[in-house]
């Protein structure tokens, strides 16, 4: 089999679909190359998973707080069968959904792995893929373009082996059939957040173990101090500036030990489980790299700001780039990487203005620089900061903690960042995220009149406090 294209795109996560969907848009003759599932790791073993789960989390937390919304209830149990089942049934119809979108774009998919072959008899240049499909058949896809969105996979702790049975990753922890009494989770960033969030609120005592000198490391400072209280508040114990040491990690006796270590100073931990969360590494191995110019540094595919690779008819693009590992920064990059090698001009991606969130209880949710970042820019700043218990509508919710904050230039006034912890607040960061590309003043930001009693008060009310004439802060 030999097949001509357009574009082959190798990969069909959030990143690799739609950038296939979009050039289907534009009248190219698309195929994609998925070894797994199309929708990648995003739709079956991260995000939507795990935002099902942290659902059901919130859910349980609520009923057994009905009591203070004046409904009364009986014991509230969780059948962790019930969530699977759930979780299963919302990630079957998406995954319908992204079979639909190919169908009906004409984009014909080969299940099977994917390798970029070098110049051949096949073709003069590079690119060049053939198919090793996983009904034993192969074929030689030959594209005029290539994307690779291969994406990436758990970053696996030196020393420390992960058996999905007493030491999981992510992706084993979202096929659990049974909660375990406690677990130690290795890694105080998003993901390792987010599991201690629901993990707490489904009864499990979780540690946390973080080598950072603070939980959500790359969050500015105010957001981080505000989860670090909300967790222990809820019993979730938190250990930074400490490190696993590799080779005490042991299992005996169903339980996993491990010693920590903060500064001279040692610690054993005993736990049913335990979660390594330290990042991702971008899947570069047996593709073919070799075969091609293609730069990999520091484990990345190195791509310009079009997302060509240094061979010019290749891009790349999501996790296997670097940067924000985000499903919506991959398949923004997708619809750059087609644009560009169609003619039409896209603008770059600019970091500053991608939406970050973390989807625990409370939410995180931010947009642009930190204060410290940007004071190590340079810049001068100022400030505006809001409570959520100020704003009528979280507390009708029963969910006022948090606050809403913004950054601005103290000699522009231009917004520099906004940082957002409290419920619903990834939502809410969207508006935060149009005043970063629209370059937008604080002033600008609170003279839009927001509906009353709405959360999205919170941020005109900390855009007027950047000027101190917040109407209803403390």
């Amino acid at each position: 089999m030999e097949e001509a294209y357009n574009l082959v795109v190798i990969g069909a996560g959030p990143g690799g679909y739609v950038a296939a969907v979009r050039a289907a848009q534009l009248g190219m003759r698309v195929a994609v190359v998925e070894r797994e599932k199309v929708g990648g790791v995003c739709l079956h073993k991260g995000c939507i998973p795990s935002k099902t789960l942290l659902k059901s989390a919130e859910v349980f937390d609520t009923v057994r707080c009905a009591g203070d919304y004046g409904i009364l209830t009986g014991e509230a149990k969780v059948d962790l069968i019930r969530i699977q089942e759930r979780k299963r049934g919302i990630v079957s119809r998406l995954h319908k959904g992204v079979q639909y979108l190919l169908r009906k774009h004409n984009i014909e998919v080969y299940h099977g792995t994917g390798r970029i072959m070098g110049a051949s008899i096949f073709s003069p240049q590079t690119g060049v893929v053939t198919v090793e499909q996983s009904d034993g058949k192969g074929g030689v896809l030959k594209p005029k373009h290539l994307i690779i969105a291969t994406g990436s996979r758990p970053r696996e702790l030196k020393g420390v082996t992960a058996d999905g049975n007493h030491i999981l990753y992510s992706d084993h922890m979202l096929e659990l059939d049974r909660l375990p009494d406690s677990v130690v989770i290795v890694g105080g960033g998003a993901i390792g957040v987010e599991w201690a969030s629901m993990l707490s609120d489904f009864g499990v005592r979780v540690t946390i173990v973080e080598s950072a000198d603070r939980i959500l490391p790359f969050e500015d400072e105010d957001i981080s101090r505000e989860m670090t209280r909300l967790l222990q508040k809820r019993g979730v114990q938190l250990l930074t500036q400490t490190n696993v040491q590799p080779e005490s990690v042991t299992v005996e006796q169903g339980a996993v030990s491990l010693h920590i270590g903060c500064g001279g100073e040692r610690q054993k931990l005993t736990a049913e489980r335990v979660l390594l969360s330290v990042g991702r590494e971008a899947n570069v191995d047996d593709i073919g790299l070799s075969n091609t110019d293609i730069q990999v540094v520091n484990g990345f595919i190195e791509v310009n700001e079009w997302m060509q690779t240094s061979e010019p008819h290749v891009y790349a693009i999501g996790d296997v780039v670097g940067g924000y590992q985000l499903a919506h920064v991959a398949s923004r990059e997708g619809v750059i990487a087609v644009e560009h090698m169609a003619g039409l001009n896209p603008e770059p991606l600019n970091p500053r203005f991608v939406p970050r969130c973390t989807y625990s209880r409370p939410e995180v949710a931010s947009v642009g620089l930190s204060e410290q970042e940007a004071s190590a820019l340079g810049y001068a700043t100022k400030t505006g900061n809001i409570s959520f218990r100020s704003m009528s509508k979280a507390l009708v919710h029963g969910d006022a903690d948090g606050f809403v904050k913004i950054v601005a230039d103290a000699e522009t006034d231009d917004v520099l960042g906004v940082h957002m912890i409290g419920s619903r607040v990834t939502d809410l960061i969207s508006e935060a995220g149009l005043a970063r590309l629209l370059d937008a003043t604080p002033w600008e930001l609170s003279q839009v009149v927001r509906p009353h009693p709405s959360l999205s008060e919170a941020l005109g009310e900390a855009a007027l406090d950047v000027e101190g004439a917040s109407i209803h802060g403390a």
